[in-house]
């Protein structure tokens, strides 16, 4: 009886194992398309930003960073409605909060930073000298990193994680070095390597 016990336990823990390695597996083979979307609407946006913010107006076009969350969103649900539908799961609910984690941050972070362009709020007692900044695209561009590197560790995908981490750090550090609408484009360059990069090898890893 207890023989017959433990072999079941440990039956049990194998169907978990398997049921969750199927899940990784399954959702590693649809991470690719929404990769690339955002990862392409980033690049567009980034540059179309840059050129716009260079020669007419300003930082003020940092606005359609906004318009571009909402082409993005309803972009995935499509994607969601045309892709087989994934059983819920504990993979799928940890890599969901992980990336809304990442959209709440980056979201408040910039529309603080559109009040304090404004004039509304002030971030004068942060700064004990004049000329101050905040690098919000560095720091937008690590947290992109963070977040992307950690779904490539939870899929147990080395492209993700490998590309993730060189976009996240090497964008961080090479954003401090520009100013200005030139910024965005460093942006772009980290969608591109982050993003598009690593979507376009897991289709292909996937087809194989």
């Amino acid at each position: 009886m207890e023989e017959k016990e433990i072999m079941t336990a440990e039956r049990s823990l194998e169907i978990i194992r398997e049921s969750i390695e199927q899940s990784r597996r399954a959702m590693t083979k649809q991470s690719g398309r929404p990769m690339i979307w955002w990862g392409s609407l980033v690049v567009v946006f980034a540059v179309l930003i840059a050129y716009l913010w260079t020669n007419h107006g300003g930082p003020v076009w940092n606005v359609l960073w906004f318009v571009m969350t909402v082409i993005g969103m309803v972009g995935a649900k499509m994607m969601d409605r045309q892709r087989e539908p994934l059983p819920k799961n504990i993979i799928g609910s940890v890599i969901g909060k992980v990336w809304s984690a990442f959209g709440i941050f980056c979201c408040g972070l910039g529309f603080i930073t559109c009040l304090a362009g404004l004039g509304v709020v002030s971030f004068k007692a942060l700064a004990p000298t004049p000329g101050y900044f905040i690098p919000i695209t560095s720091i937008i561009t690590f947290a992109l990193g963070m977040a992307s590197t950690t779904t490539g560790l939870i899929l147990k995908n080395r492209a993700i994680s490998i590309c993730s981490v060189i976009a996240g750090i090497g964008g961080f550090f090479l954003a401090l070095h520009f100013a200005g609408g030139e910024q965005l484009l460093v942006m772009a360059a980290v969608a591109v390597v982050g993003l598009i990069i690593p979507g376009i090898i897991v289709n292909i890893q996937t087809r194989k």
